[in-house]
């Protein structure tokens, strides 16, 4: 996918930055010009992405589920590349599992991260771009949602009602700030090869995951970084405002 225009000059925060989606789109950004923060738990995984990238990335450890946390990581943010005008909240968890036996402290992560988290992110960041957007310029909210916020998935049920949360949050966030001049999207992928779901303490539910992804050409992390970053590229009157990317066999 061909950029409409650079990302040179923006500063960028990616969540989830550790693995999969979340580190595929802060080296694309920063390919393209921006100054990015990588936001995650796993400092050291990080530092490692952060040294790839080069002087233009900047490793911030941070749970997004804590406020005070993202606040700091904020200010941190600030004092090394100034205003942010790209928020990328990618953070997320999926733990499947049928409702009558799931563990309710992965509905309890899963709440945290997936919508707590993200709307943590979003209060954390959104003076800066408003700030940004009344000054003229282009000032982006990336949330990355799922298909599963409008599918539905045997076991997945708390998932993608985190998902579906996310996705009318954004529907009204971008009421609310569009006017004002800030892009609130919503980037939903379908199956995707990362770790996601590795972590699900249902045995079969992750071998279910897995037959799944085998039985399709899934998406790479990377498909989704480019598509993210030519939404955040695009001209500043323009508002990829809801961007759904499937694998071609799931329909």
């Amino acid at each position: 996918m061909t950029n409409i225009n650079t990302l040179s000059g923006r500063v960028a925060v990616v969540t989830g930055a550790t693995s999969g989606i979340g580190a595929a789109t802060a080296k694309r950004l920063a390919a393209d010009g921006a100054s990015v923060a990588l936001v995650g738990r796993r400092e050291d995984r990080l530092k490692d992405l952060a040294a790839g990238i080069g002087t233009n990335a900047l490793p911030v450890a941070a749970d997004v589920a804590d406020r005070d946390a993202m606040n700091a990581a904020a200010a941190t943010i600030r004092s090394a590349f100034g205003q942010v005008d790209l928020v990328v909240a990618n953070a997320g968890v999926m733990l499947g599992a049928p409702f009558e036996s799931a563990p309710t402290a992965e509905w309890d992560q899963m709440i945290n991260t997936n919508i707590t988290g993200l709307l943590h992110t979003g209060r954390a960041f959104i003076d800066d771009l408003l700030a940004v957007a009344a000054d003229g310029k282009p000032a982006d909210l990336v949330h990355v949602g799922s298909v599963g916020g409008h599918m539905v998935f045997p076991n997945y049920g708390v998932y993608t009602a985190t998902k579906a949360a996310v996705a009318h949050l954004t529907r009204n966030l971008r009421a609310e700030f569009g006017p004002r001049g800030v892009r609130v999207k919503n980037v939903e992928p379908g199956f995707v090869a990362t770790e996601l779901g590795d972590g699900m303490q249902d045995a079969g539910q992750r071998e279910q995951l897995t037959q799944w992804r085998n039985s399709l050409e899934v998406l790479t992390s990377e498909d989704i970084a480019d598509a993210i970053a030519y939404a955040a590229a695009a001209p500043r009157r323009m508002n990829v405002a809801e961007l759904i990317i499937v694998p071609t066999q799931q329909g």
